[in-house]
């Protein structure tokens, strides 16, 4: 009996872990975003590690007010349902392990072994002028979730100037959902 109450709160652990919920990125700024979204194991080893492969540009002014979001439910569905859909996702189960998955991989459909073992957890990016194509000099950074020991980056990040912002944090949803926000003003 105890074995089999140990391995239902391990599948209800992992189920409700599953891909730590949906990854939401608000553009709010004039400038276009180009950078990678990074998810992890948070509860044992850092692995798996997985980030966008080739990177994600969002125009400006792209959020959910206006209908122009980034929003990935998960790995797998973002690729039929998101305006900036991943093709492929950087995969890497021990360090110095990288390999390519396409986004319709077994492993990273919801219920998948990446997929129960991952959450989002930061983006590295770069903001850059629409008109001129020229980078945005101080507008360059990594923010990672509170708490995220495997990716140590602080959650909000101010530009040099004070014009510009980022933050990246998690709502829980009343039904449970966890939503992982990047907000970038």
């Amino acid at each position: 009996m105890k074995k089999i109450l140990t391995l239902l709160g391990l599948a209800a652990f992992s189920f409700g872990y599953s891909q730590g919920g949906t990854m939401i990125v608000n553009n709010y700024t004039p400038y276009e975003y180009r950078g990678a979204l990074i998810a992890n194991n948070f509860a044992g080893g850092c692995y798996p590690f997985i980030s966008t492969n080739g990177g994600v540009i969002i125009p400006p002014n792209s959020h959910t007010g206006n209908g122009n979001a980034l929003i990935y439910p998960n790995y797998r569905d973002q690729f039929t349902t998101s305006l900036y859909p991943m093709p492929s996702w950087n995969v890497s189960l021990a360090p110095n392990s990288p390999t390519v998955r396409p986004w319709n991989h077994g492993s990273m459909m919801p219920g998948g072994t990446i997929s129960i073992n991952t959450k989002w957890s930061a983006s590295k990016f770069e903001m850059y002028d629409p008109a001129t194509s020229q980078y945005v000099p101080g507008f360059n950074t990594t923010v990672s979730l509170a708490g995220n020991t495997c990716y140590i980056a602080p959650d909000f990040y101010t530009t040099p100037s004070g014009a510009n912002s980022a933050e990246i944090f998690t709502i829980t949803t009343s039904t449970g959902l966890v939503e992982t926000y990047l907000q970038l003003y």
